[in-house]
């Protein structure tokens, strides 16, 4: 069997971590190497423990999930994170993508969807939905002055595989649209996440709205 995805469990109800956990050790490519109850102890588990994915709720006391969320994401070779919810409200998705989340689900998510959701995220294959982006970054978002900068060093190419990103497609529709191999997509995004400093695919959709280079 190839080398589990370790798991960082992140929920400050008991009950709710014990569920999680028995959901994701279930699973035999996974294993949970920890739990928080809380966003600071997330940071510090996270740093120590060095999971690949955390699975994090957003409602708890002291830091948040969504604070959290935001200092996981911004350590050099942090974790992916999976934000998960109770509340369906648009301003906690766009704040989670924001921070550099690779996925957002509502606790009420079937079990497959989230054991799903945390291999996507660990893979970094993570994509939003068109729907998605439309209810959700479209209203949130601003034009950023410096992610316009960032995108001026980017070639024409990249600059057409990110506008298939914040459409949502996946590399296998972006290798087919633009005629290459999906090695070749792979190579694009890589150097986009790089040039423009985003830590997700979730983020680079952000950067091309941001940016001005795609728009609803």
């Amino acid at each position: 069997m190839s080398e589990q995805i370790r798991v960082l469990v992140v929920e400050d109800q008991q009950l709710l971590r014990a569920t999680f956990r028995m959901l994701i050790e279930n699973e035999p490519d996974m294993v949970v190497v920890g739990e928080a109850a809380d966003g600071r102890e997330a940071v510090t588990a996270a740093q120590v423990l060095i999971p690949d994915v955390v699975l994090i709720d957003v409602q708890m006391p002291g830091m948040d999930g969504l604070d959290a969320t935001e200092a996981i994401c911004s350590a050099a070779d942090g974790p992916r994170v999976v934000v998960l919810t109770m509340f369906d409200r648009d301003e906690y998705i766009f704040r989670a993508l924001r921070a550099g989340a690779s996925g957002f689900l509502l606790k009420n998510s079937p079990p497959a969807d989230v054991t799903r959701a945390v291999r996507e995220a660990h893979a970094g294959n993570a994509t939003l939905a068109p729907e998605v982006v439309r209810k959700v970054i479209t209203p949130y978002v601003r034009p950023a002055n410096e992610t316009r900068a960032r995108l001026k060093g980017i070639t024409e190419r990249e600059r057409e595989t990110l506008t298939l990103v914040a459409r949502g497609l996946s590399n296998e529709e972006i290798a087919a649209e633009l005629f290459v191999t999906h090695a070749t997509v792979r190579t694009y995004v890589s150097r986009l996440l790089t040039k423009l400093q985003a830590r997700s695919r979730a983020q680079l959709v952000v950067a091309a709205y941001e940016s001005g280079l795609v728009r609803a």
